[in-house]
């Protein structure tokens, strides 16, 4: 068992009806009056839907034992996203829902974990930092500096950053997946 305030984001448990919750952001939260209570936006592992809700910080959850094994990404049909245990070469069909996120940060045949809960497979995580390729972004402009407030740009998956006014198209730049930020270029 768990208690609410000790929840963190990417964090997995289960509800007492069974549901199975991962934890997307997690704060304390201490009213004028009242209190101390844990807001926090959720995701239903199962059905993929996302919801806010708030918990008393002594609430008690079971932690969800989730095991991963390494995989690859094959490809993407229709709203279904294909994977293949490295292992044992046993594939995996996720609904593109439950994995929309994770898909921006990773191109076809790229190393991903495949999360499972028991035997049923619940998702998938992708490294701390990837390197994507810019094909979309503003001229860049003469005598740009670091300083500068940036840009927006399109990277190869259809992921959006902003980057620094330097950085040109075709250009191979360091993504961090926790935050979805530019690091650098790679």
């Amino acid at each position: 068992m768990i208690e609410a305030s000790k929840l963190r984001a990417g964090m997995t448990f289960v509800t007492t009806d069974g549901k199975l919750i991962k934890v997307l952001d997690a704060s304390h939260h201490k009213p004028g009056k009242g209190n101390t209570i844990m807001r926090m936006k959720l995701r239903d592992v199962r059905s993929g839907s996302t919801f806010d809700t708030t918990y008393r910080p002594d609430e008690k959850f079971e932690q969800a034992i989730i095991e991963t094994r390494p995989a690859q990404y094959l490809y993407k049909m229709d709203d279904t996203a294909f994977f293949m245990d490295t292992e044992s070469y046993d594939q995996y069909e996720i609904p593109v829902a439950n994995v929309e996120n994770e898909l921006l940060y990773v191109l076809e045949n790229e190393e991903v974990k495949i999360q499972f809960y028991g035997s049923e497979v619940i998702g998938v995580t992708v490294p701390t930092t990837v390197e994507l390729t810019v094909v979309e972004t503003q001229p860049s402009i003469k005598g740009a500096t670091v300083t500068g407030s940036g840009k927006p740009a399109t990277l190869e998956t259809g992921l959006v950053v902003n980057v620094p006014d330097f950085i040109e198209v075709g250009q191979k730049l360091v993504v961090n997946t926790a935050e979805g930020t530019y690091v650098s270029r790679a």
